[in-house]
This record gives structure tokens, C-alpha cells and sequence, in this order.
């Protein structure tokens, strides 16, 4: 037992790194909380830290070291101890250790040192890995099998370990750690065992083993059920991007979003704290699919008139390109589910498609009409920023579409991708109110866009957005002349509004704006059917809203979303066919493995 009193001291080791060496909002929201348990806090960096990040540090009094990249947080705590030194590690009556790997707290640290005082122990945790023994691990470590742990993000000492010989030895003696495995296989998951054999005694906080039977690890896939039935005070960052095919072999895939909701709708977090971190360093590829950026929304709305009164004060407006003559009764019908309270603007390449719009529009109702003739160069892409751009800072709320015919072919394959955009983008009134009520409900929501298509020749599209060509190559070479710095892989699709029907915030874009692009920016017709400039514009959206603090998240009606479903379903029951009647029957993530494994 450990009662605090006036003479306690406690000091913490914080292990830091951070790809740009910036430190976020809401690691200084966590050092926060240690400060008001703590002595001292040693901030120790695995890398240079930006000037303005140590400024901060400096200035709140904590001691910064900054070290080579090397040993992950394993080394930076032995750096951190190395500094003190033993005498000085013997003058705490508990030294923590911890790492930036988590966020929080969610509740007051204060309770969890309050409990854990009252136990009899010469070290604990926050959380343990329950014990495995399986093949895999045989020759893992000298145990044989991977032994019941404290997890080594969250780890306290007392004095009568801190100054033992064991304890000194073994980390004066520690080998350089190497990689993630090796600071898990050779540290983490034997520190625990190492210790308790030679006689000191450990526990931890959360006590979890009543769900050992469902999962080895709950901090990664029920982070939520951590904090709100077991009193877990962080969560994990990684659980918003972590490689979403370890997930969904272990769970359906809920963690993050049951999590994320959870600290939302209890208002326990700062949820821009979370967001500010993960769209400077995650690309939005993994968070899309960890925290499911996607939406479904009603074709109908019962509150239709309160949304009425939030579009009158909130500037909305569709921006429509019209080329084709042949597709104009669709394309009225479209924008005719607008609201009458909205303006629309109409950009159009010729004066006689100009007349005949003015005579198909004549009786829409809506605040304000403009009818513009622009120039017949870069299509739609240039529409948007070219030919409306005196105009769209005006709107907090916009939307673009256009008469879509597919270059690549015009049949029912293409015909039904033009369909699924309009539906997904103007279905009706209300599910344009439901479109801007998604906006107010998520502030960091930049780009609602309808999914990507799948279905026919289209089908390679999941997977291989980027394409055969160039585009890859040109979007990376347009973020650059941009000052675009968030992450951007040839392995990982870019969630964007392919066929270029979107809704957005004019902030999140703004950015495109800034570039002041010209028709000369475009090539002359005709146009390739990929690898141009237009296709990384296409690509790059995303990547712009997220510079600027927003995400892109799909949409779907829920009249559409049937079908999407059905299209999907239909895929992987077909490829399970293919591997079934081989006698293949290992699990998508196995295959999947395996593939990537040939591969490399």
C-alpha cells in the first residue's frame, strides 16, 4: 500500500514522437493531467522537435531531450531513466512511464493513482495482455508462449523496484530495439514475467479478465467498453487508423466508431483534439475505413421546414455544368430537387445550349438563377474552378454536378455511373436537407461525395483508384506545387469524388481557390481518357479538405444504398465461389496475406 502524502514524489517519462516533430493538442492536454500527479515530467523526444513544439514544452517547465530516432519508446524510456539516474530514479516514490500512443484522459487521473495506491505492489499498469499459448509464439521468446503482461504504453514503478540490481540490470543491458516486433517480443510481453518470477508483484487498473474469452487485446478492438464499463481514462489513437484487415479478423469492425460516438455524444473529449492529430498524419484512406466515413440518408424528412430556416441563413448553392442536350430533361429533373430558397448556377460552353437552358429553366423556382457561358476548355473540372470562382466564397454549403457522359463508353455501363452519381448527390428536397443537416451535425465533415463505381468494367475501381496511367504521378506533383503535406500512398485509394459530383464546404476547397487556375491550365481537346490534370484535380480533393482540417466521407440514399449492397455482396460471394470450388477456404484476411506475401 502507497498513501501520498506531502513528502510524495512522482515523476513520469514520456516518450514522444511524431513524424514532422510537432507535437499535437492533445499530447499537451494529457501532459496536463500528469502535471497535476506528478513532480516532474522528462519529455523525451525520438527526433528533433519543431521549435515552436519545445518552446511549449520548455515554457511549461518540463525537462526535453531530443535523441536519434532509434529503439522506439523502449530506448527513449531507457534514455529518460539513463538521464536521472538510479539515485536519482530512488528519490520517486513511483516513476511512470508512458508514451504519446494514447489520448485522454477521459476521467481524472487522480481516481487511478487514488486506487492504485491502496494496493501492495511493486509495479503496475494500466492494462494487460492476457496470456496466449499457441504455436506462433513458441519460439517467440525463452517462455515459449506469450505470457500474461502489463501493455508497456502505461507503466508505474516503486521504489523498491526502481532500486534493485534486477532492475538497474536490466536496463543497463537492454538490447537495441529494432522494430515494433522487437519491442513487443523482446520487451513488452516478457517484462511483466521477467520481474514477477524474481519475486516483485505487479497488477494493473483494469481489471478485464471477465472478457478474456472474447479478446487478447481490448484496448485496440473495445476501446469504447474500456473507459464506459471498466473506467479506462485513454484510448488508443491507433484505434482510428490501424490496418483495418487486422480488424475485421478479429471484430465486425465497430471499435472506432463505437468509440468515437461514445466520447461524442457523452461530451467526455475534445473531438477536434482527435481530429487535429489524425488529418495531419493519417492518411484519410485508413481513417475511412476505420471510423467508416460513409453515410446513409433518407430520401425523406420529417423537420423538412426547420431545415428550410437553416438554408435561408446558411448560403447554399448547386453549381451545374451542362454540356450535353441529349441529357437535359435528366439533368432538370435533378436540379429541380433543390430548395427554393438556394441560388443555382448553370455554366454551359455554348450560347445556343445557353438558350435552350434558359428556356427548360424558365419556371424553377429558387432565390437566384445564373445562366454563364464559359469557355469550352478543361470541361466540368474547369467549370468549377474557373468559371464560377468569383462566386463561390459567397456559399458556406455547395454542390457540383454535371450531365455526365463516360468518355471511356456510353451504354448502360456508363449511363448507370452518370445514375448513381445524380442519385447519390440530388435525390430529392429531402435528402438535400439531410445532405446539409450531415454538414451541421459534423464540422469536420469538407466533401460528401456518392461512392465510387463498381459495377461492369468499372469494378477495378475499389482498389485500383489511382488507375493505369499518370494520375498518381500528377496528383503527388500538384500536392507539391500546392504545399499539399498530408499523407498520400500509391498503396492506398484516395477517397474522392470520382465522376465529380460532390457537395462541400467552400472552406475545405478553398485551398484550389487560393491557386487562382486558368482555362490555360487545361489541355485542348481532345482529351485523354486519363492521366491529365482534370484526373488529379479529381484526386487531390480530398487530400486539399484535409490539409485544411476536414474529411471526405461518402454518401448514399438509402433508396441507393439497396443496391450498392446487393453490387457488393454479389462480388465477394462470387470470389468466395472461385475459391471454394478450388478447395481454397482459408478467410479473406488469410488469403489476403498470403497474396501480399507472393507478392512481395
Amino acid at each position: 500500500m502507497l498513501e501520498e502524502n506531502e513528502e510524495f514524489r512522482r515523476c513520469v517519462i514520456y516518450a514522444f514522437w511524431d513524424q514532422d516533430g510537432y507535437v499535437d493538442g492533445y499530447v499537451y492536454q494529457v501532459l496536463e493531467a500528469l502535471e497535476k500527479v506528478s513532480e516532474r515530467i522528462v519529455f523525451v523526444s525520438n527526433g528533433e522537435l519543431q521549435e515552436e513544439s519545445k518552446g511549449r514544452l520548455v515554457q511549461r517547465g518540463l525537462t526535453v531531450l531530443e535523441r536519434e530516432n532509434q529503439g522506439l519508446d523502449i530506448w527513449a524510456y531507457r534514455t529518460g531513466m539513463m538521464y536521472l539516474g538510479w539515485e536519482g530514479l530512488g528519490a520517486y516514490d513511483e516513476v511512470l512511464l508512458m508514451n504519446n500512443s494514447v489520448m485522454g484522459p477521459v476521467r481524472p487521473l487522480e481516481e487511478v493513482f487514488a486506487s492504485m495506491g491502496r494496493k501492495d505492489v511493486d509495479f503496475w499498469g494500466m492494462s494487460r495482455h492476457q496470456e496466449i499459448r499457441d504455436q506462433a509464439f513458441h519460439t517467440a521468446n525463452d517462455y515459449g508462449y506469450l505470457p500474461e503482461h502489463i501493455q508497456s504504453w502505461f507503466t508505474v514503478f516503486r521504489r523498491r523496484i526502481l532500486c534493485s540490481y534486477e532492475f538497474q540490470f536490466y536496463w543497463e543491458h537492454l538490447p537495441m530495439i529494432e522494430t515494433y516486433d522487437d519491442a513487443v517480443l523482446r520487451h513488452e510481453v516478457i517484462f511483466t514475467k521477467y520481474f514477477a518470477d524474481m519475486g516483485f508483484s505487479w497488477d494493473v487498473y483494469l481489471h478485464t479478465e471477465d472478457i478474456d474469452d472474447l479478446v487478447d487485446n481490448p484496448t485496440i478492438y473495445y476501446p469504447g467498453m474500456l473507459i464506459e464499463k471498466y473506467g479506462c481514462p485513454f484510448f488508443k489513437r491507433k484505434v482510428f487508423y490501424d490496418r483495418y484487415n487486422d480488424i475485421i479478423q478479429n471484430t465486425v469492425g465497430q471499435g472506432a466508431l463505437e468509440l468515437y460516438e461514445y466520447l461524442d455524444e457523452n461530451r467526455l473529449y475534445d473531438m477536434n483534439l482527435i481530429w487535429d492529430h489524425l488529418l495531419r498524419t493519417c492518411n484519410l484512406y485508413d481513417l475511412f475505413r476505420c471510423m467508416h466515413l460513409n453515410y446513409t440518408l433518407a430520401t425523406r424528412m420529417s423537420h423538412r421546414e426547420e431545415m428550410r430556416e437553416i438554408l435561408k441563413k446558411k448560403k447554399t448553392t448547386p453549381i451545374i455544368h451542362i454540356y450535353y442536350m441529349d441529357l437535359l430533361d435528366d439533368t432538370y429533373h435533378y436540379v429541380s430537387q433543390m430548395p427554393d430558397v438556394c441560388d443555382i448556377y448553370i455554366t454551359t460552353n455554348s450560347e445556343k445550349t445557353q438558350r435552350a437552358i434558359k428556356e427548360k429553366f424558365k419556371d424553377l423556382k429558387c432565390r437566384h438563377m445564373e445562366i454563364r457561358l464559359i469557355e469550352n476548355r478543361g470541361r466540368d473540372v474547369s467549370a468549377l474552378l474557373v468559371g464560377v470562382k468569383d462566386i463561390v466564397a459567397n456559399y458556406e454549403y455547395l454542390c457540383f454536378a454535371h450531365d455526365k457522359k463516360s468518355v471511356q463508353r456510353w451504354d448502360s455501363m456508363g449511363e448507370s455511373f452518370s445514375y448513381k452519381c445524380f442519385e447519390n448527390t440530388l435525390y430529392s428536397e429531402d435528402y438535400i436537407y439531410n445532405i446539409i443537416e450531415t454538414f451541421e451535425n459534423h464540422p469536420r465533415l469538407g466533401i460528401l461525395c456518392p461512392p465510387e463505381p463498381n459495377h461492369a468494367d468499372y469494378s477495378h475501381t475499389i482498389g485500383y483508384a489511382w488507375g493505369p496511367n499518370d494520375n498518381y504521378k500528377i496528383t503527388k506533383s500538384l500536392a507539391k506545387e500546392m504545399n499539399i503535406t498530408v499523407p498520400i500512398a500509391r498503396s492506398k485509394d484516395a477517397i474522392a469524388p470520382y465522376g465529380s459530383f460532390f457537395w462541400f464546404r467552400y472552406d475545405a476547397l478553398k485551398a484550389f481557390y487560393d491557386r487562382g487556375w486558368e482555362y490555360d491550365d487545361f489541355p485542348e481537346e481532345p482529351l485523354p481518357e486519363d492521366g491529365t490534370i482534370s484526373h488529379a484535380i479529381e484526386r487531390l480533393r480530398p487530400f486539399v479538405a484535409q490539409q485544411a482540417g476536414y474529411y471526405t466521407a461518402f454518401v448514399m440514399s438509402d433508396q441507393f444504398s439497396r443496391i450498392e449492397y446487393t453490387n457488393l455482396r454479389t462480388y465477394v460471394e462470387d470470389f468466395n465461389r472461385v475459391f471454394f470450388d478450388r478447395n481454397i477456404h482459408e478467410p479473406h484476411y488469410v488469403l489476403v496475406n498470403e497474396i501480399e506475401r507472393r507478392l512481395s
